[in-house]
């Protein structure tokens, strides 16, 4: 199963924690040459130091990918090093500061924006062309369920959150005939370092998970990986320009 993945190149952005390190390492298990990057030293080279441990191909690249320089320079030493680019997971984000619009900072807004939405977009911009000299390739840009909805309290998230949606039909169409495929996810509500266990473990917490999710859990982050190499392999050739819920069923209520 995957073969495809076999020596190829894959790059996932905030690939230190969460969603993002269990892809990089679902990628690492059928030997894909996985880049994770993010701001964090010392997360990075914990998470490259956890997969040489199981002997994956895991290396961890420093990078605000909030500056498009950084993200650049990040793609050029990807292909310099690498040799190509193949598979990307674009999945650095934040929820930012919680508040009605009238409240929300300018500040929160264009850090939230930044790092969420327009990160999305750099990557895009320098990933699809070195995948265009390799003949191909396949992007997940992480989304959210807030994508589909207009939740009060976090608009800086959800309006970013439904650029990721829009931009990733943009590239997906604007590269269909370049053999390269494009696709988001949006997640519900995924045990991640978002939801520390602490939170998790309230009676109220439980309640609400319940009250919302018709399955009646969290997923947790590894449930998210398989689906992101589902869509990056050969099993999803003719999917792209959509958006996957991966939600326990939360978005169909």
């Amino acid at each position: 199963m995957y073969e495809e993945f076999k020596a190829k190149i894959v790059l996932i952005t905030g690939g230190t924690t969460g969603m993002g390190k269990a892809a990089a390492f679902a990628f690492a298990r059928y030997n894909a040459k996985v880049i994770i990057c993010g701001r964090r030293e010392a997360e990075g080279k914990q998470t490259e130091f956890e997969a040489k441990k199981e002997n994956l191909s895991v290396d961890f690249y420093q990078c605000d990918v909030s500056d498009p320089k950084q993200v650049k320079d990040m793609i050029s030493y990807i292909v310099k090093k690498y040799g190509a680019l193949h598979f990307a997971f674009n999945n650095a984000g934040i929820d930012g500061e919680r508040g009605p619009i009238t409240e929300c900072t300018l500040e929160n807004w264009q850090r939230t924006i930044d790092i969420n939405l327009n990160s999305v977009f750099y990557c895009l911009k320098y990933e699809i062309p070195e995948m265009i000299k390799a003949g191909g390739g396949c992007i997940v840009n992480n989304a959210s369920v807030s994508g589909h909805r207009g939740y009060p309290g976090l608009p800086a998230y959800i309006a970013s959150k439904h650029g990721v949606i829009g931009i990733s039909k943009a590239a997906a169409t604007e590269n269909a005939a370049k053999n390269i495929r494009v696709n988001s996810i949006s997640p519900g509500l995924i045990i991640t370092p978002m939801f520390p266990e602490e939170r998790r473990k309230e009676e109220g917490f439980k309640k609400w998970i319940e009250a919302i999710v018709p399955m009646k859990r969290m997923a947790n982050a590894d449930e998210v990986a398989k689906c992101v190499l589902w869509l990056c392999s050969e099993q999803s050739s003719y999917i792209t320009g959509d958006d996957l819920a991966i939600d326990g069923g939360l978005l169909a209520r």
